[in-house]
């Protein structure tokens, strides 16, 4: 019996996370099970759980019946570990169930983080880490995995790998959307060693085996156009993005730009409070978006003033894997800012996500908490930015190009549309 209250419990501290208790961090089962020089004397707890002196366990009657809902997973556990012919680790199977219960939402963007998993989500935020060198952005609805980034240097960029192509196998496992983590976690490795990855262009196969090495990750680049425009690649809201983007931003205001263009395209997101910052470079004191959860309750971001904005035009480039804080922001300085949009319709992921650290062993879970939208409230979510001016890169072309390089045509188009905005 204290073997199935603690497989309960610990079943149960996966789902606490989903409740009231989702912003509060978690003691773990010790706060459950206190120990027996806690005791008083009771014939019922409220919502606490005491072990008396001779080891039985007393629960709330409340307790007792949210415990009866995992019976049937307990009994599960039961026979595979008396009947399954190989003996079986019942962390993973933990971990699974655990997995299992925010797999159930239906909701792509609500999962469980392993204690790898969730390490290496923070790793790569810090902007450092070893493997391959691509950035990949996984579509849901089409299950397509397309390289969007390729980092000069790295072993992908050594091997030829372009910006655009698909992502199809890692060593035997077919990539999709729902699979791209453990292809990712199969990439990463020990410097030196090797990794064999397939990839689809222009509907042909082609299949390189790379050497892993230390990739550390820019996602700032910037330089000043002819005609004094100022043009800023941001590749995602991570790490020190924010600043790094402040910085550029700076320079080229210092160097005389007269107007700036934000090319945000194939940047599919990340922190709201990076969009934020980024934002407040250009707006003065108001809303940057506002969330809305399933009671209707708001929650606004927002941005201040320190009389220290940048007045210029601006331009914003997007394209159909711009996402989430990528949108916040777009939606964010078209409202505002009079910020004209070139491109094609974004990826329309209007819901934001938290994420929280779960148990004792280093796990994690993602879970949507809100949709929001723009200062105007306008939703993003399966709708997107609809551009000012719509331009679409022809099929088949090339898709890799130089900082700067005016034969992408989005790129010319965006920079022919601030040059009427300055004259």
């Amino acid at each position: 019996m204290k073997k199935r209250l603690l497989l309960t419990a610990c079943l149960v501290l996966c789902v606490a996370i989903l409740t009231g208790c989702m912003m509060v961090p978690l003691a773990g089962l010790n706060s459950m099970l206190p120990s027996a020089s806690d005791y008083t004397p009771q014939t019922e707890t409220s919502g606490q759980a005491v072990t008396q002196a001779d080891g039985t366990v007393v629960i709330s009657r409340e307790d007792y019946e949210r415990y009866q809902k995992f019976d049937t997973l307990l009994e599960i556990m039961d026979i595979v570990n008396n009947v399954y012919y190989q003996n079986v680790d019942e962390k993973v199977m933990l971990e699974g169930a655990a997995a299992g219960l925010l797999d159930a939402i239906g909701d792509p963007y609500t999962f469980y983080y392993t204690p790898q998993e969730y390490a290496e989500m923070w790793e790569d935020d810090e902007g450092e880490y070893v493997g391959v060198g691509i950035m990949i952005s996984g579509n849901y609805s089409t299950q397509i995995c397309t390289i969007t980034r390729v980092f000069e240097g790295g072993p992908a960029y050594n091997a030829g790998v372009k910006k655009g192509d698909i992502l199809y196998k890692v060593e035997d496992l077919y990539v999709t959307a729902d699979t791209l983590t453990d292809a990712v976690s199969i990439m990463r490795g020990v410097p030196g060693t090797d990794v064999t990855v397939s990839f689809i262009r222009n509907g042909e196969e082609y299949q390189v085996t790379m050497t892993r090495a230390a990739v550390t990750v820019n996602r700032i680049e910037s330089m000043m156009l002819e005609g004094q425009i100022g043009y800023i690649y941001l590749y995602e809201f991570a790490g020190s993005c924010a600043q790094d983007f402040a910085n550029a931003l700076k320079k080229l205001v210092d160097e005389g730009a007269k107007g700036i263009m934000i090319d945000l395209r194939d940047n599919g997101g990340g922190w709201v409070e990076d969009a934020r910052k980024i934002g407040d470079l250009f707006l003065d004191a108001g809303t940057l978006c506002y969330l809305e959860d399933r009671a209707g309750e708001r929650q606004y971001y927002r941005t201040t003033t320190d009389s220290k904005e940048v007045q210029l035009p601006l331009v914003i480039l997007v394209n159909e894997n711009t996402a989430s804080s990528s949108e916040i922001l777009t939606g964010a300085l078209k409202d505002r800012a009079n910020a004209k949009v070139v491109g094609v319709q974004s990826y329309g992921k209007g819901i934001v996500q938290v994420v929280l650290g779960v148990g004792k062993e280093g796990a994690g879970i993602q879970v949507t908490e809100a949709q929001y939208f723009t200062p105007n409230g306008n939703a993003v979510h399966k709708i997107g930015i609809t551009p000012d001016v719509v331009v679409e890169m022809p099929k088949g072309g090339e898709t890799m190009f130089e900082l700067g390089d005016m034969a992408d045509i989005q790129l010319k188009t965006a920079y022919d549309t601030m040059l009427e905005m300055v004259r």
